[in-house]
C-alpha cells in the first residue's frame, strides 16, 4: 500500500517527484564520488525552479502584489551562490511539497463540504397513472410529480409527503444529528435520508429550485471563492522580509561569511504563512457546514470574527416568521369573510410573510380565492389586484393612504401588527396578525452581547408598537422601525464596523447585500436573500447566528495561532543560524518541520472549541441554568 500511495502522491504532484529524483540522484552521484556532476545538475535544476518562480513574483509585484516569494527566490540563490546546492534542493522540496501538503490539508479541511456535492441525487424514480414506475433524471421531475423514495435513498427535489409518515436524516441539511419524523402532507425538503420504509412524495418544485441544490450551489461558491487568506499572510510578508534579511545581513556582516546568510535565510522560507491561512479559514468553513451554516468564502469568516455590530430583521428573523390571525376589522359595507377573502386573494400575490399568514387564515376558515389579474407588488408597502373586477390594494396603512387618505389606524395590542385594505379606492378595513418571538431570539442576543457585539439592533418594516414589544422580549435596546429597503441600508452604514445583518425575506436582500456579513435565514427565506448574503443558515434557527460568530472568531484565532507560532520559530531559528549552530542542509530539513507543525495547528479550525455549553446542540439550558431555550435547543424556533 505504500508503493500505491507514494506512486500516488507522485502523480498528483510532479514537481515533487521531480524533485525528489533530482535529489536522489544527486546524492548518489555524490555516494559515487562525482561531486562535478551532482552540482551541475542540481544548481540546473534549482536554476529552473528560480527563474518560473521569479517571473511569478514579478508579475505579482507588477500588480502590487508584494507576496512572500521574494524569500524563497532570494534563499535558493543564495545556497547556489555559496555552493550549497544540496540544502538548494532541500528549498525546492519545502517549497513544492508545501503546495502538496496545502493541498492534502485543504482536501482534509473541505471534506464535509464536498459531502454535500458527493452525495446530490441524480436519479428519481416517478410512479406512473398505471401503477409503474419510470427511473428519470432528477432535472426532468417536474412539480406534482408522484415519486418514491427507497429506504436509505436520497429525497431528489422538495416535495410532500404522501404516506401516513417516514423517519428522514437531515443532518447533512441541517446540522441536526437526530433524525426527524415527517407525516402526511407535511414538507420534505431534497437531500434528506430516507429511513427504513420506502414512501412517496409528491415533488412541489424542480430540482434547481429545492433546498439541496440551492445548498450545493452555495457550497460549490463557497469552495470557489478566494479567502482573505493570501491578505491576511501578507500582512506579515514585508516585515517578514526585512527582518530576515536584516538577521541574514548581519550574519554575514559579523562573521564575514557569506555562508552564513544563505544558512539564515534557508531558515526564513516563508511556507508556514503561506499555508497557514488557508488551511485554517477551509477548516472553519466545513466546521460551519456541519452545523447547518455555509459560509462563502474565508473573507466572510473574518468578518464574523471582527464583528461589532449585529442588526437583525424582525419577521422571520426574531419572530418565527408564521404570523397567525388575531382579528378581521372590515370598514362599513363588508363583511368579515368578504373582507378576508378579498385581501387573501390579493396577497396570493406577494412574497411577504405576512402574506402567507393572511392566506392560512382563508384557508382555515375555508374561503375560497378569487383570481385575480394586472397584479403588482411593491416590496416592503403592499400589493394590489384586480379582484372580481375590484381594484384591491393590501398592505401598510401608508400604502392604503396613497388612495384614500380617510384610512383609519388600527388599535393594536403589543406584539400585534396589522395590514391594511383598500377596495376601489376606498379604505375597507384592517386585518391584525401577530407573530410571536422566537424562544431563544433573548438567549441568542445575550450571548453576542457575552461574546463583545456591543451594538445589537432591530431593523424592521413593522409598526413601532410591534417592534418595541418584540425587541424587549430579545433584549434589545436599539430599535429602528416602519424602515423601506434603503433606509436598512442607510441604517448600517452608521453602526460600527464591521457590521451583521441577519434576515431572510426579499426585502432583506438590498440591506444583506450592504452589510459587511450578510446572514439569510435560509431555510424559509427568499432565495434573493440567501443569494445577496455571505451566510445561509440552512436550518430555521437564530441560534446558528451565535454559532457563525464563534466559528469565525475560532478560525481565525487558529489562522492567526498558526501564522505567529511559524514566524517566531523561524525567526528563533535564524538568530540560532546567525551564529553558525545550524548548516545550511540541517536548517532546510528543520524549516520542514516547522511547515508540518504550522499545519496541524491550522487543522485545528476543523473542530474548534468545545467548551461553549450555550452553543452546544445538545443544550436544553442556558448558562445561567434558569431553564431558558438556548441556541440550537430543541425548543429553538420551529427548526424540528
Amino acid at each position: 500500500m505504500g508503493t500505491v500511495a507514494v506512486g500516488g502522491f507522485v502523480r498528483n504532484n510532479p514537481v515533487v517527484g521531480l524533485t525528489l529524483l533530482v535529489g536522489a540522484v544527486v546524492l548518489s552521484l555524490l555516494g559515487l564520488g562525482h561531486d562535478g556532476p551532482a552540482r551541475l545538475l542540481a544548481t540546473a535544476y534549482v536554476a529552473v525552479i528560480v527563474a518560473v518562480t521569479a517571473v511569478g513574483m514579478v508579475k505579482d509585484i507588477l500588480r502590487g502584489h508584494w507576496g512572500l516569494d521574494i524569500l524563497a527566490v532570494i534563499a535558493m540563490v543564495a545556497t547556489l551562490a555559496v555552493g550549497e546546492y544540496v540544502a538548494a534542493l532541500i528549498i525546492v522540496l519545502m517549497l513544492t511539497g508545501g503546495e502538496a501538503l496545502e493541498a492534502f490539508a485543504a482536501r482534509r479541511a473541505r471534506a464535509d463540504l464536498t459531502a454535500l456535492l458527493d452525495r446530490a441525487p441524480r436519479r428519481a424514480r416517478r410512479l406512473d397513472g398505471d401503477g409503474g414506475q419510470t427511473d428519470i433524471e432528477v432535472d426532468a421531475v417536474r412539480p406534482g410529480d408522484v415519486l418514491l423514495v427507497r429506504p436509505a435513498e436520497v429525497v431528489p427535489v422538495d416535495g410532500e409527503l404522501l404516506d401516513a409518515g417516514g423517519v428522514f436524516d437531515e443532518s447533512s441539511l441541517t446540522g441536526e444529528s437526530l433524525p426527524v419524523e415527517r407525516v402526511r402532507g407535511e414538507a420534505l425538503m431534497s437531500g434528506a435520508v430516507n429511513g427504513e420504509r420506502a414512501v412517496r412524495m409528491r415533488a412541489t418544485a424542480i430540482a434547481a429550485d429545492s433546498q439541496y441544490q440551492r445548498i450545493i450551489a452555495l457550497v460549490a461558491e463557497a469552495e470557489g471563492s478566494k479567502a482573505r487568506t493570501v491578505r491576511l499572510a501578507d500582512r506579515f510578508a514585508v516585515p517578514f522580509t526585512a527582518v530576515s534579511l536584516v538577521i541574514a545581513g548581519l550574519a554575514w556582516w559579523a562573521s564575514g561569511d557569506p555562508v552564513r546568510f544563505a544558512e539564515v535565510l534557508v531558515l526564513a522560507t516563508p511556507c508556514p504563512l503561506l499555508i497557514a491561512a488557508p488551511v485554517a479559514f477551509m477548516g472553519g468553513m466545513s466546521r460551519s457546514a456541519r452545523a447547518g451554516v455555509i459560509v462563502k468564502g474565508g473573507a466572510t469568516l473574518e468578518g464574523l470574527a471582527r464583528a461589532a455590530s449585529v442588526a437583525f430583521d424582525k419577521t422571520g428573523t426574531l419572530s418565527h416568521g408564521r404570523p397567525t390571525l388575531a382579528a378581521v376589522r372590515p370598514a362599513a359595507g363588508l363583511t368579515q369573510d368578504d373582507l378576508l377573502r378579498l385581501a387573501a386573494s390579493t396577497e396570493a400575490f406577494s412574497s411577504h410573510v405576512l402574506a402567507d399568514g393572511v392566506l392560512r387564515a382563508a384557508e382555515e376558515r375555508g374561503l375560497p380565492l378569487s383570481p385575480g389579474r394586472e397584479a403588482y407588488e411593491i416590496a416592503t408597502n403592499g400589493v394590489q389586484a384586480l379582484i372580481e373586477g375590484r381594484t384591491v390594494r393590501v398592505g401598510k396603512l401608508a400604502f392604503v393612504r396613497e388612495v384614500d387618505p380617510s384610512a383609519s389606524t388600527t388599535p393594536l395590542e403589543p406584539g400585534q401588527t396589522a395590514v391594511s385594505v383598500a377596495v376601489d379606492g376606498r379604505f375597507a378595513g384592517s386585518l391584525v396578525l401577530k407573530d410571536a418571538l422566537r424562544d431563544n431570539a433573548a438567549a441568542t442576543v445575550q450571548v453576542l452581547r457575552d461574546r463583545g457585539v456591543a451594538n445589537v439592533a432591530m431593523l424592521t418594516g413593522d409598526n413601532e408598537v410591534t417592534a418595541r414589544t418584540l425587541a424587549d422580549g430579545a433584549g434589545i435596546t436599539q430599535v429602528h422601525a416602519g424602515l423601506l429597503p434603503e433606509d436598512k441600508v442607510r441604517l448600517v452604514s452608521t453602526l460600527p464596523p464591521p457590521v451583521v445583518m441577519v434576515g431572510d425575506g426579499v426585502n432583506d436582500a438590498p440591506v444583506l447585500a450592504a452589510a459587511d456579513v450578510g446572514i439569510a435565514m435560509g431555510a424559509r427565506g427568499s432565495t434573493a436573500a440567501s443569494e445577496s448574503a455571505d451566510v445561509v443558515i440552512v436550518k430555521d434557527d437564530l441560534g446558528k447566528v451565535a454559532m457563525a460568530l464563534e466559528i469565525g472568531r475560532d478560525t481565525y484565532r487558529v489562522a492567526m495561532t498558526a501564522i505567529l507560532i511559524g514566524v517566531v520559530l523561524s525567526l528563533g531559528l535564524m538568530v540560532v543560524a546567525a551564529f553558525g549552530h545550524i548548516p545550511a542542509v540541517v536548517g532546510a530539513l528543520t524549516q520542514e518541520v516547522v511547515d508540518l507543525v504550522c499545519i496541524l495547528y491550522a487543522l485545528r479550525a476543523l473542530a474548534g472549541r468545545t467548551s461553549h455549553p450555550d452553543l452546544e446542540l445538545a443544550s436544553g439550558r442556558s448558562r445561567t441554568g434558569q431553564g431558558m431555550p438556548v441556541l440550537g435547543g430543541s425548543a429553538a424556533g420551529q427548526g424540528t
